[in-house]
């Protein structure tokens, strides 16, 4: 009778030795992600997260004294500053005003944005190059500069047009608001017609062609193609039109040197810099929290009831 030993596999199949050399390769890899990644992770730390954190922390402040003449010191007051805030009237007036700002104007700019995208992308227009260009360049003058070259042109004794700016008083309480609308649509017209545009030239070919051979038109296609298909677009903006709204500061602030009637609380970013001026940083700090707060629930709500329209 004969025995046999079995001796111990010395050696690791090739599957096994192809997965050690893919794992070492992943932790090498990962070595060389987390150098490339620190730059912008430092970055974003020193610019984007301590900044917020700062501003939380700042809000949670209260300012006391010792006596009527003492001196002035921070301490921990929890949440009385954002008591004072959703008791400060201006605020939520300010809130509403832009609420209504963008009601009005984010649909008309997305339109126009819209349809320029659509004349674009048209075979019939000749020049695409010229206009895409034509349409984009408000974009590239500063929004300071825009506002103050529009608030000349409103003023009846600097506006070249003295007619039409005496007949409708452009600067008053009743039309400054959409004065101001105006400025920003043509600001920012051309950076949203851009990512629509963007959008259609995505677009299999072989849809329009199908189309074509259906007998549709250009403007079923646009409309029943196009519009459909670059609806996530229209979302994007949409929703960076909503934040850029409630961060309304550059137009109105220009503004205030051209009329009395945009008030230190005309909009909520221009009443936070007014009350950091003041100064009462541990206020303003509160209501920027408040203001990040608000942006944020109606973004992600409009974005929410957007999607579930989609897919429905």
């Amino acid at each position: 009778m004969t025995t046999t030993t079995r001796s111990p596999q010395t050696g690791a199949s090739p599957a096994r030795k192809g997965g050690a050399k893919q794992a070492s390769k992943a932790v090498r890899h990962r070595g060389a992600l987390a150098f490339f990644l620190a730059p912008f992770g430092v970055l974003f730390a020193l610019f984007y997260v301590i900044p917020i954190g700062y501003a939380v922390y700042q809000s949670t402040l209260v300012v006391e004294r010792d006596g009527t003449f003492g001196a002035a010191r921070q301490v921990f007051g929890g949440f009385s500053q954002y008591i004072s805030v959703f008791e400060n009237e201006a605020f939520w007036q300010s809130i509403s005003r832009v609420m209504l700002f963008g009601v009005v104007q984010v649909p008309i700019m997305l339109g126009i944005a819209l349809i320029l995208a659509l004349l674009l992308d048209s075979p019939l227009v000749r020049g695409t190059k010229f206009f895409r260009l034509a349409f984009f360049a408000p974009y590239a003058v500063p929004g300071v500069i825009a506002a103050i070259m529009w608030g000349f042109l409103y003023s009846p004794n600097l506006s070249p047009f003295t007619d039409l700016t005496r007949a409708v008083p452009f600067l008053s309480g009743e039309f400054v608001l959409w004065s101001i609308a105006n400025v920003v649509t043509w600001v920012y017209v051309g950076y949203n017609m851009l990512i629509i545009y963007s959008a259609l030239l995505a677009i299999p070919q072989e849809i329009y062609e199908a189309a074509r051979l259906d007998g549709a038109g250009q403007v079923r296609i646009a409309w029943s193609i196009k519009i459909p298909l670059v609806v996530p677009a229209l979302v994007l903006t949409g929703i960076f039109s909503i934040i850029g709204t409630l961060q309304l500061l550059a137009e109105p602030q220009v503004f205030r040197s051209f009329t009395s009637t945009v008030t230190s609380d005309f909009t909520p970013n221009l009443l936070i810099y007014s009350t950091a001026s003041v100064p009462n940083v541990s206020l303003a700090a509160a209501m920027s929290v408040v203001l990040a707060l608000a942006t944020f629930i109606l973004s992600f709500t409009v974005l929410k009831l957007t999607q579930k329209r989609t897919q429905a």
